[in-house]
Parts: C-alpha cells; sequence; structure tokens
C-alpha cells in the first residue's frame, strides 16, 4: 500500500527529480487540461476530479509523511490540485492556461495573504491546503484578467 501513496504523492515519481518537482507537476497538469477534449471540461468532471485529488493527496501525504517528513518536496499532487482549483470553470485556451500556470506558481512560492499559515496543519492538511488557497487566489486573479479582457 505504501508504493500506492508513494505513485499518488509524486503523481507517478514526478516528485523525485528534485527541485522543480512542483512545477514540472503543474505543467503536467497544464498539458494534460489543454489535450482533452473541450466537451469533457464539464462543471460535474471537474469538481468530481479535483474532489478525487484532494482526498488522494491528503490520504497519500499522510502516509508518506511517516517516511520522508512532512511537506516534502517529492510530494507534489498539491501543486496537481492547486493547477486544477485556479483553472476551475474558466475558458480552456492556451492563453488562460499559461496565465494561471504563471499566477499558481507564484502564490504557491511566495505564498502571501495567510497561504504559508497553512503548511502548519497536520500533516496531508496542511500539504493541500496551502496549495489550495493558493489556487483559490490564482483562480481570482486569472478570472478578473479575463473579465477585465486584460492583456488580451
Amino acid at each position: 500500500m505504501m508504493r500506492f501513496h508513494k505513485l499518488v504523492a509524486t503523481v507517478g515519481g514526478i516528485g523525485f527529480v528534485g527541485k522543480g518537482g512542483g512545477t514540472i507537476a503543474a505543467i503536467g497538469f497544464c498539458i494534460i487540461w489543454l489535450l482533452i477534449p473541450a466537451g469533457l471540461h464539464t462543471v460535474f468532471r471537474q469538481v468530481f476530479f479535483i474532489s478525487l485529488i484532494l482526498f488522494l493527496g491528503v490520504w497519500s501525504s499522510n502516509n508518506v509523511d511517516s517516511i520522508w517528513g512532512k511537506d516534502s518536496n517529492k510530494v507534489v499532487i498539491d501543486e496537481v490540485a492547486g493547477m486544477m482549483i485556479t483553472l476551475l470553470f474558466l475558458p480552456v485556451t492556451l492563453y488562460t492556461t499559461i496565465v494561471g500556470l504563471v499566477l499558481f506558481r507564484f502564490f504557491d512560492i511566495a505564498k502571501p495573504l495567510y497561504i504559508r499559515n497553512l503548511e502548519k496543519w497536520p500533516k496531508g492538511w496542511g500539504v493541500m491546503a496551502d496549495d489550495v488557497l493558493a489556487g483559490l487566489y490564482a483562480h481570482l486573479v486569472l478570472w478578473l484578467i479575463l473579465q477585465l479582457n486584460l492583456f488580451t
């Protein structure tokens, strides 16, 4: 079972690349996001898959915490969850995806506006929660950019 948790937490091994693994996982999700046929980006599917990733992320992060330590850089499923939240319900375009990626990575790395505080939550909850909030902030800024037609 630990092998399953390692596979999930590292998103198929991406977390083992070391520095930059989170960015690679986020970019990997963006590529998949853009390759999914437009008709499959339904509200139900987006909510279902975000819920599934959040559940698996907390569960697997809780389990690998005992061997890798708290919030190991090997755990990158949180970046996938954050990117999913960033792009939730927004137009599936290359522009939206790239701007979303830049915004999410900014909020995830800089950790402003109480994001860092969420890392203090226990085990997998803290691992996932800070990226959820970074994703929410990135989503709101991206939504505002799209609404105001900035940079287009």
